[in-house]
């Protein structure tokens, strides 16, 4: 039986393998454009890796039920990594 502790330590490894996994995906858009390649191309192409990967793996409704939820967590600060003061 899972106890409060073994979900805690289990919630923790996933979080440190997302925050590792972010950060080998910084690095590789970090590479791409210390070879030259502009940011804006960069985030297209990471963003089409994404969403192509995502489709093949799960389907193009699904994926298209997680893009519509995309603007309210987008606008709720979910994926801002450092918040100006106003």
């Amino acid at each position: 039986m899972l106890d409060e502790g073994t979900i805690g330590e289990a919630a923790e490894a996933i979080a440190d393998k997302k925050r590792a996994a972010f950060e080998i995906v910084s690095d590789a858009m970090a590479d791409a454009e210390a070879e030259g390649i502009e940011y804006e191309i960069v985030t297209q192409a990471a963003l089409f890796a994404i969403f192509t990967d995502l489709v093949g793996t799960y389907g193009e409704s699904a994926v298209a039920d997680l893009a519509r939820l995309l603007p309210d967590r987008i606008m709720g600060g979910e994926f801002t990594l450092t918040r100006r003061l106003q």
